[in-house]
């Protein structure tokens, strides 16, 4: 098999000769190496392309926001405001107002990322070699969408489990976040008082498992965005772009993004969003501290 190097620009929707691309490189591919292992990756550029457009296209959309707003500027509020619907019942009103930006933000980020794989040339045009036969298989492209890389989806899930710890620490404080993991759930006025110290101890090996489950949290969150981006990015390549397959996979960028902002609210909400008087009570403690 030849390695003969070669540079070349492919359509999105040839879909004669794409199984060349039936099998895309888990790695994000150097575009600028530093050396050291410091270098600028394909899906790095994508992800600060995204950022920027997602700047560029909020500051025209909104420019400068008024008390009446105009068309463009109520189209965006009543986005954001569906979203608030959805996160605010998870998080709970007091840790909500720390909580809707890094939401939100992880929300636009990763869907727009998820959905650039999408688009002509991202992932179809680099350099690779032909084999043999003749047939030319891509190794480097220029292009990669961000979430299709795992060191992305892990800063992302790292990014999340900051922004959790730290919302917790501000709305429900050490002794709350204590008590919720290793602390006795039953009553003791109803529990008899032989079982309260065994139940005790129940709750402290469940939190201790709890407390592990907490601790592996980036690395699944990382693991499912990454494995099912990755994942459709094989599909649409093996497939030859073919239609069902491309809406479909709008679908499920749509499903990761909700699915992994979804998922970082109910982490916030599991420790702040207590409906019952004790914990309020803990809740104002902390916050007047």
């Amino acid at each position: 098999m030849s390695r003969v190097r070669n540079l070349a620009i492919f359509s999105l929707f040839l879909s004669t000769g794409m199984s060349a691309f039936a099998s895309v490189a888990p790695s994000a591919s150097k575009l600028i190496d530093f050396g050291n292992g410091w270098a600028i990756t394909n899906s790095m550029a994508t992800g600060w392309l995204v950022s920027l457009v997602i700047a560029f296209v909020v500051i025209a959309l909104i420019g400068k926001p008024s008390v009446l707003p105009s068309k463009r500027q109520a189209v965006f509020e009543s986005v954001l405001e569906s979203l608030r619907d959805l996160f605010e019942p998870i998080v709970g009103k007091k840790a909500f107002p720390a909580a809707f930006p890094l939401l939100v933000t992880l929300f636009i980020f990763i869907l727009i990322n998820n959905w650039s794989g999408l688009l002509p040339g991202v992932g179809t045009v680099g350099t690779g070699y032909t084999d043999a036969e003749g047939h030319f298989h891509l190794t480097n492209p220029f292009v990669r969408p961000f979430t299709a890389d795992f060191n992305s989806t892990i800063a992302l899930a790292l990014i999340s489990f900051v922004g959790w710890l730290i919302i917790i620490l501000k709305y429900a404080g050490p002794k709350l976040i204590l008590k919720d993991l290793f602390g006795n759930k039953a009553d003791k006025a109803e529990t008899p008082g032989w079982l309260y110290p065994i139940l005790s101890l129940v709750f402290l090996v469940v939190g201790l498992i709890e407390v592990f489950s907490i601790g592996i949290r980036p690395f699944t969150l990382s693991v499912r965005l990454f494995g099912n981006v990755f994942g459709g990015e094989n599909l649409l390549h093996g497939t030859g772009f073919i239609f069902v397959f491309y809406f479909m996979e709008l679908l499920v960028g749509l499903i990761q993004a909700t699915v992994f902002t979804l998922l970082s609210a109910v982490y916030i909400g599991l420790i702040t969003n207590h409906d019952d008087g004790h914990h309020d009570e803990d809740h104002a403690h902390a916050e007047s501290h």
